[in-house]
């Protein structure tokens, strides 16, 4: 059973953590309004990638099999709602981001599932075990969901320049 972090500590990592995803949500609905690039999608998984030093600190060591699985759920479960929601319109010759009325929905249903779930395994495990499977989960998301994106992205381009050379 892992260690206990005294409740105010607890409460005060759950506020931080409710503030970073409402910050995310706020983020993502502003850049709905410019228009993006392949940069501007694939830069979050390239930059979130080097949490993956954690597991340089021994305590956060996890099973290869837990990773996967952690990876393989963010991948199934929680790419999965974001992917079919995120859409791009050609606007004036720009891409964007088209904005769903779902999308905020299903990033707080995600963010409840990720906090409930957190509570559960961490009883188990260590914190740092903690935060590693759940980096994983959060990257198995995160991954799958911005190469979609990309990829679409690519395909809205090349419709573009089909329809230009009309």
């Amino acid at each position: 059973m892992g260690p206990t972090i005294p409740l105010k500590l607890h409460w005060l990592v759950t506020l931080g953590t409710l503030i970073i995803a409402l910050s995310f949500i706020f983020i993502r609905l502003r850049a709905s309004k410019r228009p993006t690039d392949a940069k501007k999608i694939l830069i979050p998984p390239l930059g979130m990638s080097t949490g993956f030093f954690m597991f340089v600190y021994p305590p956060c060591h996890i099973p290869i099999s837990w990773a996967m699985i952690a990876f393989s759920l963010g991948a199934l479960f929680f790419a999965t709602p974001l992917i079919r929601t995120s859409r791009f319109e050609v606007i004036d010759g720009d891409v964007y981001l088209k904005r769903s009325k779902a999308f905020i929905w299903i990033l707080l249903a995600l963010f409840a599932i990720r906090m409930l779930a957190h509570e559960y395994i961490q009883s188990f495990i260590t914190i740092p075990q903690t935060a590693g499977i759940f980096f994983c989960l959060a990257f198995g998301m995160l991954l799958p969901w911005r190469v979609a994106m990309y990829l679409q992205y690519q395909r809205l381009l090349q419709q573009k320049a089909t329809l230009d050379k009309v």
